[in-house]
């Protein structure tokens, strides 16, 4: 009796188990991908369906979240015949079903344009009851690196240390750099030091013989680019003369400022010299005459002008200027007619006998 209990008992197990493994999802791709932004992904998710799967087909594309503190994020669903597409903003547009009628037993899709932010944990959850399977798949979102840039830091003289350096703008971590020489003996110098992380490369008391043509190669997971860069090493240079130049540039240029200040100087003199004798009373310059003096120069002047003939002393007054202001009372003009002083000499005298004024 106990032998058939156990018998019944295992049966129902074996139709259970395959009741619920009916539904299997036969997938056996990478379960953890790494691509590079820009790229497209293929999460690959075939199933196949038992004879006693007779409920409706559901399929969900779900990106876990990193932490129990958020939710998943349903990102793709296909249920009732139908493909919904537009529950995560930011793969609006990105995200489709690889086959236009995923229950012909491929639930698989594609994701373009991947960006560093679509990284995570997918999964793939088919449904058709009684049956019901599920696959993980890690997906890693890189930047490859960016076209690095090749230099030399320093001198490249003969008999030095050179300095060569390769670096990336862009690239996600770890970056390897390599260093080759591309041009000669296409094998790099037995003194250089290679830093592989930092891509840097020392050549030891560099000789002409390292001149040539180096590449160096930038490399991750996901991508790589390169840089070239020509080097020449060159004689060293005259440092005393170099310093003697100098020396002698920085003489001249004092000697041209002090030049300069002092022409300032000297016209700043000159200016202030003329500004002060501008002023000064000179002793030797006679002082202005006065008014009497004035019209008897008048009178002289306009005698020139006239005839000679017809001057004489007495109508002389009547060339005199007529004043255009009141007269100012003087001691000249306050005298009697009797005590009118008679003008001085001048250069004029009168001829005898004709009453006419001559020329002395």
């Amino acid at each position: 009796m106990g032998f058939v209990m156990l018998r019944c008992a295992l049966c129902l197990g074996v139709l259970l188990a395959g009741s619920v493994l009916g539904l299997t999802i036969t997938s056996t791709g990478p379960s953890s991908i790494e691509k590079a932004g820009g790229e497209t992904i293929n999460f690959d998710c075939r199933f196949t369906l038992a004879p006693e799967d007779t409920g409706p087909l559901d399929i969900e594309w779900t990106l876990l979240a990193s932490d129990n503190q958020n939710r998943d994020q349903m990102i793709i669903t296909y249920s009732g015949d139908r493909v919904y597409e537009d529950y995560y903003a930011t793969m609006k547009g990105r995200v489709h079903f690889n086959s236009p009628d995923p229950k012909t037993g491929d639930a698989s899709i594609n994701i373009t344009k991947l960006l560093v932010s679509d990284t995570g944990t997918y999964l793939c959850k088919v449904k058709k009851a009684p049956g019901v399977d599920s696959r993980k798949t890690l997906l890693t979102v890189m930047v490859k690196p960016s076209v690095p840039k090749c230099y030399v830091e320093g001198s490249s003289e003969q008999g030095k240390d050179i300095l060569m350096k390769c670096k990336s703008a862009e690239g996600t971590n770890p970056i390897q750099y390599t260093w080759e020489r591309i041009s000669g003996t296409r094998i790099l110098p037995a003194t250089a030091l290679l830093d592989r992380v930092q891509g840097s490369i020392v050549i030891k008391n560099a000789t002409s013989d390292n001149s040539g043509t180096y590449r160096c190669v930038s490399e991750n997971r996901v991508g790589k680019e390169q840089c070239t860069l020509s080097l020449s090493v060159v004689p060293p240079s005259n440092t005393a003369g170099t310093i003697a130049g100098a020396v002698i540039g920085s003489l001249l240029a004092l000697l041209l400022l002090a030049i300069i200040l002092y022409c300032c100087y000297k016209n700043r003199n000159k200016k202030k010299y003329e500004k002060e004798t501008a002023h000064e009373i000179r002793e030797d310059v006679p002082p202005p005459q006065s008014r009497a003096s004035t019209a008897r120069s008048f009178i002289g002047v306009g005698s020139n002008r006239s005839s000679l003939g017809s001057m004489s002393p007495s109508n002389m007054h009547e060339y005199a200027p007529k004043p255009q202001y009141n007269p100012v009372p003087s001691e000249e003009y306050e005298r009697p007619p009797s005590h009118v002083s008679h003008p001085p000499a001048s250069k004029y005298a009168s001829a005898p006998g004709n009453g006419s004024l001559s020329v002395v």
